[in-house]
Parts: structure tokens; C-alpha cells; sequence
């Protein structure tokens, strides 16, 4: 800046009320300023700008580092919030860090709204929170919050789950398990949609949940559990729903060191249709949410609230589809 007002033949003052685009300065002397930051390759800081002026435009996006769909939602979220002319600012919450610490670390960088990927958060809490910033919850249910203006997008998890498990018994088999994502992003819809469709299906006495995580180590453990009963005469079931794709991962991955053909001996099904269902060397069947719908509903909510903070709490939810590839197919004759 100084070098800018000496070139100009102007005060420091002079060049902070042009950047700022105060009144106070000729046209003329705004012109020579502005060419003459142009010509040095000076550029002011539009931060200190928008701050000056009571605005950051920035959206504060709280993550998990462990969920790797929450990158493919990031993705998706940058362009949006671009578009809208709007910064983004990431937080994670990891091992010894929790939510409330990345959601505190966001608003301390002056965040004007906030969007929330797959919050654990209790309903207080996010009551709390939305009476202190615009907030969005993404992957998550309108469930129990007190009239606070949160807004929710998430998609229809029951209807992915019905889709995974209607095409498994479409193709022959019975004798289905789910690996449970414990306290995961959509873990408890997924687990009372495959215990519904079991019973839909007549199949309620079969029906198998094993308690597990969002992370490959709890589909690895379940192989282990699974092939350690094979080896003690019980027979493996038919197909596997896994709580997500990283679960899927794990699952195969075990199963497959030692041999078991997917889907010839066990047919394999994730949720998410992340980017790593797409790298795995079994093309993985699974239930696509759509991540960049998603990203863009929850960037259009946050902009939308903060330009309207009157609007009524609103949710959105979107549709899955399941993609079928090369893990899941007919059970082996005889052991439907």
C-alpha cells in the first residue's frame, strides 16, 4: 500500500479509502490509484474489505476426517458456494477434536453460516447453534429439533436400503446380513430399513445385524467373524449389505485374501458410491447418493438463509439410486 501511495503521489489514507471504496477521494484520484496498484500488481485484501463492511462471504463447512464421502460432498461444495459468491472455510473434527471444537474454530474465522456434514451433534446442541449462526445439516434427518432455524438435507436412506435389499432377493438370496454403522451418518435408517425389508420379504428369521463402523477395519472384522463360523460348519450367509462403501472395501478385501469368489460364493453391496467404490478391483454395487446435489442444496440453503433469516426451518430430501456392478449377483446354487 505504501508503494502504491508513493507511485500515486498520495497519502496511505487516500489508498485505504479507495480500496475500501469510501467516500472521500475525486474519480480522478481513484483512477490513478486503482492503474497504479495495476501496474505494481498490488491487490488489497478483500477480507479485511468484507470485514470492514461487516460480511466475511464465507461458508464454514465442519467434516469428519474418516468419511471419505464427506471429500466427494467438498467437491461438490466449492463450485456452488463460487458461484454464489462465496468463500469456504474447512474444519475438521478427527480423533481427540471434537464437532464442537471444529464448529468453535469456524465461527472464530467469522464463518456467516455454516453447513454440517453427517452431525452427530445432540438436539440441543444444534438448537444452540442455529439461534447463533445460519446452519445447514447434511446427511441427517429433520428429527427433534424444537422449531430452531435449522435447515436439513440428507437422502432417503430407507429407499436406498429397500433398493439394495429388493435387488438382492430379486437375484435369489435369503440369507442377507448388514454390517451397522454404529453412530454413523444415516446408520439408524439404514438398519430399520434392512430389518423392514427382511420382513417385507419373509425373511425376518434371517435377518442379521452385525455391529460395526463406517471404516474398512469393521468390514475386514466382519470377514474375520464370518469365515471364523464357516471354519466352525456354519455356512456363510449369501450377501452382505455393508454400512457403507468403506465397510464394503474392508469386507472384500478379507474375504478375498483367502479366496472366497465375490459374488460366485458371496454377493457384496456398499452405500454412498463414493469415488472408492470406483477404485476397488471388484466393481462394487452399491446406493448412490448424489453428492454434488447435495453439496449444491446446502450451499443454496445457507446463502439463501442468511439472505432471509426469517425463512421456516426446511428439508430437503434426495432421492438414491442403486448402481448395480460386478460384486453382487446370484447366490450359490443350493445355498439361498
Amino acid at each position: 500500500m505504501a508503494d502504491v501511495a508513493a507511485k500515486a503521489g498520495v497519502s496511505r489514507a487516500l489508498v485505504s479509502i479507495v480500496f475500501r471504496d469510501q467516500p472521500g477521494a475525486s474519480e480522478e484520484t481513484r483512477q490513478r490509484v486503482l492503474r497504479v496498484a495495476d501496474e505494481i500488481g498490488y491487490s488489497p485484501d478483500s477480507a479485511a474489505r468484507l470485514l470492514a463492511r461487516g460480511r466475511s462471504r464465507t461458508l464454514g463447512v465442519m467434516f469428519t476426517v474418516h468419511q471419505i464421502f464427506h471429500t466427494d460432498l467438498i467437491a461438490g461444495i466449492y463450485p456452488e458456494a463460487e458461484r454464489l459468491g462465496y468463500d469456504v472455510l474447512l474444519s475438521a473434527a478427527a480423533q481427540g477434536r471434537s464437532e464442537a471444537k471444529a464448529v468453535e474454530a469456524l465461527l472464530s474465522h467469522r464463518c456467516e453460516a455454516l453447513i454440517l456434514l453427517a452431525s452427530d451433534a445432540e438436539t440441543p446442541y444444534l438448537d444452540e447453534l442455529a439461534h447463533r449462526t445460519a446452519a445447514v445439516s447434511v446427511g441427517r434427518r429433520a428429527t427433534g429439533v424444537t422449531g430452531a432455524p435449522v435447515d436439513f438435507v440428507h437422502s432417503a436412506e430407507g429407499k436406498g436400503v429397500r433398493q439394495a435389499m429388493d435387488h438382492l432377493v430379486e437375484l435369489g438370496h435369503r440369507r442377507i446380513v448388514h454390517i451397522d454403522g454404529g453412530r454413523g451418518p444415516g446408520s439408524a435408517e439404514r438398519r430399520r430399513a434392512y430389518r423392514a425389508a427382511m420382513r417385507r420379504h419373509g425373511l425376518e428369521s434371517e435377518a442379521r445385524v452385525i455391529p460395526g463402523d463406517h471404516t474398512e477395519q469393521s468390514g475386514i472384522e466382519t470377514g474375520r467373524l464370518l469365515l471364523d463360523e464357516r471354519d466352525r460348519g456354519q455356512p456363510l450367509p449369501t450377501a452382505v449389505l455393508a454400512a457403507n462403501d468403506r465397510s464394503a472395501m474392508g469386507l472384500l478385501m478379507a474375504l478375498t485374501r483367502v479366496g472366497v469368489d465375490v459374488p460366485r460364493d458371496l454377493s457384496v453391496v456398499g452405500y454412498d458410491d463414493s469415488h472408492l467404490s470406483h477404485l476397488m478391483p471388484i466393481g462394487l454395487t452399491t446406493v448412490r447418493q448424489d453428492a454434488v446435489l447435495l453439496a449444491e442444496h446446502a450451499v443454496r440453503f445457507a446463502v439463501e438463509r442468511l439472505e432471509n433469516p426469517e425463512l421456516a426451518p426446511r428439508e430437503a430430501v434426495l432421492e438414491p439410486k442403486l448402481v448395480v456392478r460386478a460384486s453382487s449377483g446370484p447366490p450359490p446354487q443350493g445355498a439361498a
